[in-house]
C-alpha cells in the first residue's frame, strides 16, 4: 500500500510539473518538438517510478515518413503511458472531452495538439477527426487511438468503435494495430493498487485502407480487431526485456 502510495504521488507531481511546462512552452511559442519531448519524459518518468519495464516489437511497422493511425486495445491507464513514451514518431492522442478539463493537465492536452472529443456530440466529434486528419497529413504525424472508448474490465476486446476507422477512410491513412500486454496485471481499472511489471508493446503491420469504404467498413473493423487479438493472444517471453 505504501508503495501505491508512492506511486500515485510521484505521477502526480510528474504530471503537474511537466504540464506547467507545456503550458508555459506554449506561451512562449517554442518548437512543436517540445511538446514531443515533454511527452515522453512524461511517459517514461510515470513508468520508471512504478517499476515498469518497456518491451517494444515490430517497431519495423512504424513509418516515420508518412502518417499513420494508431489502433490500440485499452485495459489500463499504463496502456497510455507506454504508447507516450515509446511511439517513435510525432504522435496525437484522441480521448474524452473530459480530459481536457482537467486543471493545468487539460490545457497542456490541448496546447501540445492533442485532442478532445465530445462523443455526445457526432457532428463536433466528425469535425474534430476531420481537422485531425488534414493535420496528420499535413506534418506527417500519427493519431493514437483506443477504439473500445473505455477500458476494459476484463482484458477482453470490447466492441470498436467506427470513429478511427472513419477518419482512416476519409483520409486515406493506414492503421496499425497495437497490442499493449502486461498493462492489467499492473493497475486494472477501479483498483488504485500499482504493481510492478512488463509491459509489451506490439505494432502490427500496417493495413492499407485504399479499397475500403464506408459500404465495407465493418470488413476493416473486423480485420484489425481480428490483427489485435492475435497479438494479445501471442506467447510472452519469461525472458529478460
Amino acid at each position: 500500500m505504501i508503495r501505491a502510495i508512492f506511486v500515485w504521488i510521484a505521477a502526480a507531481l510528474i504530471t503537474f510539473s511537466l504540464s506547467a511546462s507545456v503550458v508555459m512552452a506554449a506561451l512562449f511559442r517554442l518548437n512543436a518538438g517540445v511538446y514531443d519531448a515533454i511527452a515522453r519524459a512524461w511517459g517514461r518518468w510515470i513508468l520508471k517510478v512504478s517499476g515498469t519495464r518497456v518491451v517494444l516489437q515490430g517497431l519495423e511497422n512504424v513509418r516515420l515518413d508518412k502518417p499513420q493511425i494508431f489502433v490500440s486495445n485499452h485495459v489500463s491507464w499504463y496502456d497510455v503511458f507506454a504508447l507516450a513514451a515509446y511511439i517513435p514518431k510525432k504522435y496525437r492522442f484522441v480521448a474524452k472531452e473530459e480530459l481536457g478539463r482537467i486543471p493545468v493537465f487539460g490545457q497542456a492536452w490541448k496546447a501540445a495538439g492533442h485532442i478532445a472529443v465530445n462523443r455526445s456530440d457526432r457532428a463536433q466529434a466528425v469535425r474534430a477527426l476531420e481537422d485531425f486528419g488534414r493535420l496528420i497529413r499535413d506534418d506527417k504525424s500519427s493519431i493514437v487511438i483506443f477504439p473500445e472508448g473505455t477500458r476494459s474490465r476484463t482484458g477482453e476486446l470490447l466492441p470498436f468503435k467506427k470513429g478511427a476507422f472513419m477518419l482512416a477512410l476519409h483520409t486515406h491513412v493506414d492503421i496499425v494495430p497495437v497490442a499493449v500486454v502486461g498493462t492489467r496485471e499492473i493497475l486494472r481499472k477501479g483498483d488504485w493498487r500499482v504493481k510492478k511489471g512488463r509491459i509489451i508493446l506490439r505494432f502490427g503491420e500496417a493495413i492499407p485502407t485504399d479499397g475500403y469504404t464506408e459500404e465495407n467498413r465493418n470488413e476493416l473493423i473486423a480485420l484489425v480487431r481480428e490483427r489485435i487479438q492475435k497479438m494479445l493472444s501471442e506467447p510472452v517471453s519469461q525472458g529478460k526485456g
